[in-house]
């Protein structure tokens, strides 16, 4: 919300500039996006008068005229708006003068006629396109008649106000307002001030209850209160009223609709005008819509209602979204001589769900969504009363047709000194806290040792005693609060082994080349089951934003493949990426998703780029495998690592892919992305794997993480086998592993050939085996014996001839 600096210093005495009233906000009360002065960065754009015009001998739209800016001679500026008009007082942009954007205003020659300047619109000098007023959204904007030609002309259009942008959080709804923001700073800085509000002078003899018949469903609205002004001229609002709309990003409309949005930005209540005229037998409920109604809002929608939307509604149909917009067929236009002012209280979570549904997002819902002040209403509607009656001559019923419901008490919180001082690490007396509290307008009981603190009905955020230590703090200053270390005896404070392994994981990756990724919990329904092997469904959002982020992950693995797909149609087709996260399975009975940490990583294109030393080669399942291999091995598990081939994942290849087992525990996959799925992503061949960090944090490991160097020379010996194709090398690593002997440390394939020479359904694989004693030297004997016993059992196994 932008706040007026200038608005603000009207009513409290602070002598502080913008910049520092905004740090001294954003420090104590809510954030501050930005301090906006909209003059700045403009220059030698000054008030000028048309002289005389005449049309463009060369143009059917240009018009030459001749403009006083105070100087000894006229200029002539050549201008294409519609609305030029001798004697109008009008915004000049001077030679070497700085428009929006920093464009510089030079001399011109427009199809041959000399142009000294700019004629300007609003919009060309700053303001938002949105904000500015219909009248002038197509031409150049008219100055008011007591602008001094020559003077520079921000002054006169509010562009000397500084505007402080507010980013303010749910909880506190009072800030969306002059009224709310005052109450804070007075507190802040121990001042006081008084916030005028318009007196109604004149009434009308009608009884408000003869006119209007009100019926209110009480669970939609608490609070709802109608007044009818009658003989109003509607025109456009004075210069200072629609200044302080467009400065706080509202566009005006006509003097009684400003007055309303004027008032919202005021006191912080939102307010509707209806013509009365328009309304149907003068009949207005508060009421659920029927399944099929239709309403055109202000903004020319129709839309398309149900059950579940609150509306208002005369006799024969719906005239307004509560708590979002007003309907078309009641609109206040130059014809409407008497309204219908609206001021009410509606359900904060029907605004929301209405306002999320019909993507209809307004300064009122914002409003009613964070709850408002039920006790400011009908003080709201007098204020905007008063200003109707002065600005547009209007007279209003005396009294105010209301229906409220369990009207809002106080809530009353209790507190001790002691809690207080306990909590923040301070000494505060009662005296320093009372202060406060009443610095905050929040009135103060002592009884006993206990301050009992009722909350005005404004502060609807403040429901306990942590939220009146909240406001002790931050009244008091968070800077001025000292820093104490805790008395009670403290633990070491150090990674967990869990939170250790996942940041190791991390290290790991990208020292093996991958690059760290981060994706969205929030999946679609098909993409956060697509590596799930069985048929459990994710977890569903009530209210997802939007279908693309409907499901929570039960995988990494898909996330990686949007990642992969981003950065090939960008013409990055070299990409390696791993992540690590959370994936969430469902549990039974709507029970928070279990949460497990998982670790992934995809490789599509090539490791390396072409260069002059080596060329790239695709990656294969071997390369992913070898990094994950290396992970693995580094974590020094008590069992061995294997990998299983399946076909059991539909979402990968049926031939390339493996379950990773350490022992007999299942730990994830690895191997191709199915081609189909593939092609779906549109990108190129993905290797990937995934794998569950939390049973990997829970799996023995070695303690010794090195093994000693022998000083003793190992022996090499090398075993070439014709054997049937259908054997692994896995059933013959393991069997070789099985009966090497204590002395075998290591093995090798060097080799595997098939084609000519090799019997059909036959292969050969050839593997270096080296023997090494840590403790002596090994000799021929010794290691012929081991070779030995491996041929015998290699022959008894698997029926096959040692080459």
């Amino acid at each position: 919300m932008l706040i007026s600096y200038n608005w603000l210093k009207e009513y409290l005495d602070i002598n502080i500039s913008a910049d520092d009233l905004a740090e001294k906000i954003e420090r104590s009360s809510v954030e501050v996006d930005s301090v906006i002065t909209r003059s700045k960065g403009l220059k030698k754009i000054i008030v000028g008068q048309i002289m005389s015009f005449e049309k463009h001998p060369d143009s059917d739209h240009l018009n030459i005229c001749q403009v006083d800016t105070g100087e000894d001679e006229l200029e002539q500026i050549v201008c294409g708006a519609p609305n030029v008009e001798v004697g109008a007082k009008v915004i000049v942009a001077s030679p070497g003068a700085r428009i929006a954007d920093n464009v510089k205003i030079k001399k011109a020659k427009m199809r041959g006629i000399e142009s000294r300047g700019m004629l300007c619109a609003l919009d060309e000098i700053g303001f938002p396109k949105d904000v500015v007023p219909k009248e002038w959204s197509d031409g150049i904007y008219f100055l008011p008649e007591d602008a001094v030609v020559g003077n520079d002309v921000y002054e006169y259009i509010g562009m000397n106000d500084s505007l402080i942008d507010l980013d303010v959080t749910p909880n506190r709804g009072d800030m969306l307002s002059i009224r709310g923001t005052l109450f804070d700073l007075a507190a802040i800085y121990n001042k006081n001030f008084e916030l005028e509000t318009n007196e109604v002078k004149n009434y009308l003899n009608d009884n408000i209850s003869d006119l209007i018949n009100l019926n209110v469903d009480e669970t939609l609205s608490s609070n709802y209160n109608l007044r009818i002004i009658k003989n109003v001229k509607v025109e456009a609002s004075p210069l200072w009223l629609q200044i302080r709309l467009w400065n706080a990003g509202i566009k005006p409309i006509n003097n009684i609709v400003d007055v309303t949005n004027y008032i919202m930005i005021k006191l912080g209540q939102p307010l509707h005008a209806y013509d009365l005229d328009k309304i149907n037998q003068n009949d207005i409920s508060v009421r659920r819509a029927k399944n099929g109604e239709t309403i055109t809002t202000l903004d020319d929608v129709e839309r398309i209602l149900n059950e579940t939307d609150v509306v208002i509604s005369d006799s024969k149909s719906p005239i307004a979204l509560a708590g979002l917009m007003g309907g078309k067929d009641t609109e206040v236009d130059d014809n409407t001589t008497n309204i219908l002012l609206e001021g009410a209280n509606f359900n904060s979570v029907n605004t929301r769900k209405m306002a999320q549904k019909q993507n209809l997002h307004t300064d009122a819902s914002q409003r009613f969504e964070r709850k408002i002040d039920d006790s400011n209403i009908v003080n709201s509607i007098e204020d905007a009363t008063g200003l109707i009656e002065m600005i547009a001559n209007g007279e209003a019923t005396k009294d105010i047709l209301t229906k409220t419901v369990n009207k809002s008490k106080n809530k009353i919180i209790n507190i001790t000194s002691s809690r207080i001082n306990h909590v923040l690490g301070t000494d505060f007396d009662n005296n320093t806290i009372i202060d406060i509290f009443n610095r905050l307008n929040f009135e103060v009981e002592i009884e006993n040792d206990s301050i009992k603190v009722t909350i005005p009905s404004r502060r609807n955020d403040i429901s306990m005693d942590a939220d009146l230590i909240e406001e002790i703090a931050r009244i008091y200053g968070y800077d001025n609060i000292g820093s104490t270390l805790p008395t009670t005896k403290m633990t070491q404070g150090k990674l967990s082994k869990k939170q250790k392994l996942i940041r190791n994981s991390r290290k790991s990756m990208e020292e093996y080349g991958l690059t760290h990724a981060i994706s969205y919990s929030l999946t679609s329904e098909e993409k956060s089951s697509q590596f799930s092997t069985n048929d459990q469904e994710s977890v569903q959002l009530k209210f997802p934003m939007s279908m693309d982020h409907s499901n929570l992950r039960m995988n990494l693995l898909s996330g990686l493949l949007d990642d992969v797909a981003y950065n090939q149609a960008r013409n990055v087709k070299n990409v390696a990426l791993y992540e690590q996260g959370r994936i969430f399975i469902p549990n039974d009975n709507d029970v928070r998703p279990t949460e497990i940490e998982h670790l992934a990583g995809v490789i599509s294109g090539s490791l390396v780029e072409n260069n002059w030393k080596q060329k790239s080669k695709k990656v294969d399942f071997y390369d992913i495998k070898g990094i994950l291999n290396e992970f693995l091995k580094n974590l020094s598990f008590v069992d061995e690592i294997t990998y299983v081939a399946t076909d059991k994942y539909s979402n990968m290849h049926p031939g390339r892919t493996a379950d990773i087992l350490i022992g007999d525990t299942k730990i994830g996959f690895i191997g191709q992305v199915h081609p189909k799925l593939v092609q779906k992503y549109k990108i190129d061949e993905v290797y990937g794997f995934e794998i569950n960090l939390d049973i990997i944090n829970d799996l023995p490991k070695k303690e010794q993480l090195y093994n000693q160097i022998s000083q003793y020379p190992s022996i090499k010996r090398d075993i070439a086998l014709l054997l049937n194709d259908d054997i692994t090398h896995a059933d013959v690593y393991n069997l070789i592993k099985k009966r090497g002997g204590a002395y075998l440390t290591k093995i090798d394939l060097f080799d595997i050939y098939e084609g000519e020479n090799i019997p059909e359904g036959k292969k050969s694989m050839a593997y270096s085996l080296i023997f090494q004693d840590k403790n002596g030297t090994l000799t021929d004997e010794d290691v012929n014996k081991s070779m030995e016993k491996i041929q015998n059992n290699l022959e008894k196994e698997f029926d096959l001839e040692i080459r």
